[in-house]
């Protein structure tokens, strides 16, 4: 792509980086092991990067279809949505093959993610920004209705029943990690900033500071509500309500979803604009080529990253900033090989195998 907005590269690369960070504290046990400041400090990413990974998700889907869906022609659509249901398919089942190594496995929700994105490529943003804010209202509505603990052993964070028809519908759609309801709102917000124009500075103006005033305003009245509302009731019942007006993205309700996308829109925009005043720096280019590669990278991050620290018995029981300095020195890897990998090839080794298998068809037309 000639007039790739290399911002987004950017961006993704940070989210990764979060990512990390936020698994990494997980597996290792070491999310409240440290001094109080840190644990605020890296809980502030719970969520969050995983929300700009989605949210990024929206943009290029829109940016890959932006010339169709403006020629006004419905078959010019029709290419672009065959290769996303393709794209859907091949996440969607290395995700699945990928859960019984991680749990928290994201991708398989990505090919639901960009299956009904693919049916929605020609809505307008209204009716995107419509269908964002049911999904909030209906996650609300099945939380009190059904039991969102069902399945769940919280002190392990194993799901039972995943591989049942019913279990793997319910942890697709209300209860897994990243539930379609609500979190298709992610994509769909991202969808509607792909089809701004990111390289004009008001724009990018107006986006970050409506993500940052959202994500304030979100966290703020979480804060409050449960202030007000937790004085002189029970720790049951306290827990009840930082579970409904918090902002962690387990159960996602709708403060989280709202400060999940604001933080995640404010971050896009400041590195759009990072890339249109610093593209042409050397510099850039390594964590440019990092978030390009980020699939890979993400699958690495637990097979790789986690398979040693597991080898040298330093995958349980650890401090925060232990978790930390792993995270930090596998990002680090990461980049040099993400840097390294693209002075040879043009795609990373799992991107080049999810184009080959979704276009390869689409090419040979």
């Amino acid at each position: 792509m000639k007039n790739r907005i290399i911002g987004y590269d950017l961006a993704r690369a940070l989210a990764l980086f979060g990512m990390v960070v936020v698994n990494f504290k997980i597996v290792m046990g070491a999310a409240d092991n440290g001094a109080p400041w840190l644990v605020d400090l890296t809980g502030l990413l719970d969520g969050r990067a995983a929300a700009t990974f989605v949210l990024l998700a929206g943009i290029g889907i829109s940016l890959l279809s932006g010339n169709a869906r403006r020629s006004n022609a419905p078959k010019a659509t029709v290419p672009i949505r065959n290769t996303l249901f393709k794209r859907a398919l091949f996440l969607f089942v290395v995700g699945l093959l990928y859960t019984p190594v991680w749990p928290a496995d994201i991708l398989h929700f990505y090919g639901v993610y960009i299956a009904v994105a693919a049916l929605l490529l020609t809505s307008s943003i209204r009716k995107l920004s419509i269908l964002s804010f049911l999904l909030m209202s209906g996650f609300v509505f099945m939380f009190f209705a059904f039991n969102y603990e069902q399945e769940w052993n919280w002190k392990t964070l194993e799901y039972a029943g995943f591989w049942s028809p019913l279990g793997m519908i319910r942890n697709l759609f209300f209860n897994g990690f990243h539930p379609t309801i609500p979190w298709l709102s992610f994509l769909l917000i991202g969808m509607i900033i792909g089809r701004f124009d990111m390289n004009n500075l008001v724009v990018r103006r107006r986006v970050f500071w409506a993500g940052l005033v959202t994500a304030l305003s979100a966290e703020v009245t979480s804060r409050l509500l449960i202030h007000s509302l937790s004085a002189g009731v029970s720790i049951a019942d306290q827990e009840a309500i930082v579970a409904i007006f918090g902002t962690k993205p387990m159960p996602p309700m709708p403060l989280y979803i709202l400060a999940g996308a604001g933080t995640a829109s404010a971050i896009v925009a400041v590195f759009v604009d990072i890339g249109v005043r610093c593209g042409n720096h050397r510099w850039i280019r390594p964590w440019v080529a990092t978030g390009q590669l980020a699939l890979t990278l993400y699958v690495a991050h637990v097979v790789i990253g986690m398979g040693i620290l597991e080898a040298i018995d330093r995958l349980e029981n650890q401090t925060l900033p232990f978790s930390l300095l792993a995270s930090g020195v596998f990002f680090a890897l990461s980049v040099v090989f993400a840097y390294s990998w693209r002075c040879r090839f043009k795609r990373g080794p799992i991107e080049m195998l999810m184009r080959h298998l979704t276009e390869k068809r689409r090419a040979e037309q």
